[in-house]
């Protein structure tokens, strides 16, 4: 990366407000900074902005998602910062040409997802879909014995930020959480121990809840398929905020039909967004939502983003390491 300054053209797509753009020219004086952003995007689930062709030629630097297909527009890039914890888009071969650096949001989303993942566990634990579809139609009657939390083994797969944050929650209520990373030996708040993925198998059968929080790659893909199903208990319940891919929805259906798990809900699925007549919208125990767990729906996710960005600019400035590189 050069250290060039008069050479840097910084294009922020991040929809800030007056206050917000103050820090980041601050943060880089002496760099043309461009601002796209829309501030009335604020509290959107998805953010968008369009960047004119001519900075597009121009930038060196670029925060927000740009279109993986415009990258050939941007010829003098140095560096990507994405609002997004995932950067799969342009990770892949051939997106953006040798050297340009990448880097994520990732620790912006840790509370809004695992917020979500949580109302799920004590949406489906208490029943409390199957007494909302009484309520549509006027039926009162008990949904019998529920779950707790408390004393609860809770199996997380993927132990990062979104991971931890999760398991923080549900040991603040009694919950016995452990963890299943790719490198075991390395520890995160809330978990009360930490196993490989070579161990999965082993871990299945003793938990009462299992958290998919994997991204999607082909060591991850159908990472729970009919024969994980099998070894989970009957009571057991299944949560997915990760990728859709995860989980292989076919095997899932069956299990939920046969009743070898309690429920399922999906914030994300395959296919993704689940065609309108598949059958697991219909199936009562699996509570869907429209991959709506992250986002921008929460403030302190826009803030914490806002916050890793504008980091990230001081650090491009310097020449120092940048936070989140992805590539």
């Amino acid at each position: 990366m050069s250290n060039d300054n008069e050479t840097r053209v910084i294009v922020n797509c991040l929809p800030l407000t007056d206050e917000e753009r103050a820090r980041f020219l601050a943060a880089a004086p002496g760099i043309p900074q461009h601002f796209v952003g829309e501030p009335d995007q604020r509290g959107r689930m998805v953010w968008k902005a369009v960047v004119p062709k001519e900075l597009r030629a121009a930038a060196t630097a670029v925060i927000g998602n740009i279109p993986a297909a415009d990258a050939p527009d941007y010829p003098n890039l140095e560096w990507i910062q994405t609002w997004s914890a995932g950067v799969d888009a342009y990770t892949k071969p051939g997106v953006l040409a040798e050297g340009v650096k990448v880097t994520s949001a990732s620790g912006a989303y840790g509370q809004t997802v695992s917020e979500h993942l949580f109302a799920l566990m004590w949406t489906l634990m208490k029943h409390l879909p199957a007494y909302r579809d009484q309520q549509a139609t006027g039926t009162w009657a008990d949904q019998g014995r529920a779950m707790s939390p408390d004393g609860a083994t809770v199996l997380v797969i993927g132990a990062g930020d979104i991971g931890s944050h999760f398991a923080r929650l549900a040991s603040a209520v009694g919950a016995h959480v452990i963890g299943v990373r790719r490198n075991a030996a390395k520890l995160a708040d809330g978990f009360e121990s930490m196993h490989g993925f070579d161990e999965l198998d082993a871990l299945l059968p003793a938990a009462d809840v299992v958290v998919s929080i994997v991204p999607s790659t082909p060591q991850t893909h159908h990472l729970i398929n009919a024969d994980r199903l099998a070894l989970m208990k009957p009571g057991a319940i299944l949560l997915n905020a990760g990728r859709g891919d995860a989980i292989d929805p076919d095997a899932l259906l069956e299990a939920l039909r046969a009743r070898r798990i309690a429920g399922a809900g999906l914030d994300v699925t395959e296919p993704e967004p689940l065609p309108a007549g598949h059958p697991l919208w219909r199936e009562p125990n699996c509570v869907i939502t429209p991959h709506v767990a992250g986002g921008m729906h929460l403030k302190a996710t826009e803030d914490r983003i806002i916050a890793i960005a504008l980091e990230n600019v001081v650090n491009y400035v310097a020449g120092r390491e940048l936070r989140n590189r992805r590539r």
